[in-house]
């Protein structure tokens, strides 16, 4: 009896291997990364909700200056405030401004996640086929 898997068996495994598995794991860190915006956006979100329901008009805040290091600062008027909007670029909003903005990019993100899920699906059952057929090929050749 030959020990040595059959060669379809064997391109199979491989395809699996370097093209599935591979495709699988980016498929599920680019969802990750969605997942990570849209926590930042439901925070800031929750945030601005704060200062619109206690009526905070300045504050006193930590500022992350990068690398974990921090530095107090003043905001004396707390009615606009500076939303990332892609490339390195702020916007002043108002509140609600922001808060529109917010709920225009969680929708996106939810949209983005959802279709990040159907691909991650997608290829678990192309895993799945895949590995069906190299168990179907394996009985054949005993």
């Amino acid at each position: 009896m030959d020990s040595e898997p059959p060669e379809n068996v064997k391109r199979l495994e491989e395809f699996l291997e370097e093209r599935l598995k591979p495709k699988l794991l980016d498929a599920i860190a680019q969802r990750d990364k969605v997942f990570e915006k849209q926590k930042i956006f439901s925070d800031l979100r929750r945030n601005i909700e704060n200062l619109e329901k206690n009526t905070v008009t300045s504050m006193r805040t930590l500022v992350n200056l990068g690398s974990e290091v921090y530095t107090e600062a003043d905001a004396p008027d707390t009615r606009y405030i500076f939303v990332e909007v892609g490339f390195g670029f702020y916007v002043q909003l108002t509140w609600s401004e922001a808060l529109n903005h917010i709920a225009a990019r969680e929708k996106l993100l939810s949209r983005k996640i959802e279709d990040y899920t159907r691909i991650v699906a997608t290829i678990k059952a192309e895993i799945g086929l895949i590995l069906e057929g190299i168990k179907e090929l394996l009985k054949r050749s005993h």
